[in-house]
């Protein structure tokens, strides 16, 4: 008989700068009142299943969705720090509004920055950077699941959900820019152990 862990892959609630159409990235952006929200109906999507480790970024967004999600899992014995998938760095961009970025650079230039796979924003990261390092992390995590036989939780960012969907979904580069990650609700894989 197989038997299966699972990842409970799901992004974090909206920000501030969500909200105001600000570019993140890296900068620590805190969940609105909607963004709470989000986070609890993630936490009740998920409340009856096992989570056994979490994993979070170093951004309070992330930190705070995962801790609404915990509140429904005392048996969750360990939350790791793993910054391979924090969100996309829009380098010189991130904290400016995504209408002053078009003001100054244009639309087509604004969407070549915003959603190409391989071109990155002024010192910033591509999809297919983030996608390197949530690539290397997947591979960490596999081998921690099939070893240990645990199920995970994964607090995650818009950006860094990509590949993994990617990876898990068998999506084309195409398919997979096309993805809008939502900020309610969870994506569920199976692993084989």
């Amino acid at each position: 008989m197989n038997m299966y862990c699972k990842i409970y892959l799901f992004r974090h609630g909206q920000t501030y700068y969500n909200k105001m159409k600000y570019f993140t990235g890296w900068k620590d952006s805190k969940l609105t009142p909607q963004g709470y929200k989000d986070a609890r109906k993630v936490a009740r999507a998920l409340k009856d299943v096992k989570i056994d480790i979490a994993f979070e970024t170093r951004l309070s967004r992330s930190k705070e969705t995962l801790n609404e999600v915990l509140k429904y899992h005392p048996e969750c014995q360990e939350i790791v720090k793993d910054d391979r998938m924090i969100e996309r760095s829009y380098g010189t961009l991130q904290g400016k509004s995504h209408k002053s970025v078009i003001a100054k650079v244009g639309q087509k230039k604004y969407d070549i920055w915003h959603r190409s796979y391989d071109i990155p924003p002024p010192k910033g990261e591509s999809v297919k950077d983030v996608e390197k390092r949530v690539n290397k992390f997947i591979k960490d995590l596999l081998k921690l699941i099939k070893k240990e036989k645990v199920n995970v939780a994964l607090s995650a960012h818009g950006n860094s959900m990509r590949p993994f969907r990617k990876h898990f979904e068998k999506l084309t580069n195409e398919q997979m820019m096309k993805l809008e990650n939502p900020w309610d609700k969870p994506f569920i894989y199976r692993v084989k152990v």
